[in-house]
């Protein structure tokens, strides 16, 4: 795995951490704390939601699914 793949995989779970630990966050908020653009974060959240981790119930504002999460380290 290339080391662009890696970091982007390990930005990926920690923006889910990042959700499920805060509740409901834009994904302003989210670019914010991982000091990134918007579009990083909206394709980070692409993928997560590809894979029914979060959801965006209101338009901007993410909160994590029920999907049962096994998270490594």
């Amino acid at each position: 795995m290339s080391h662009s793949t890696s970091r982007m995989l390990m930005r990926v779970k920690a923006v889910y951490l990042y959700i499920r630990e805060k509740g409901t966050v834009s994904t302003q908020e989210i670019a914010e704390e991982f000091g990134t653009t918007d579009r990083t974060i909206q394709r980070d959240l692409s993928i997560l939601t590809h894979n029914g981790l979060v959801k965006s119930p209101v338009r901007g504002k993410w909160k994590t699914t029920t999907k049962p999460v096994k998270v490594s380290s």
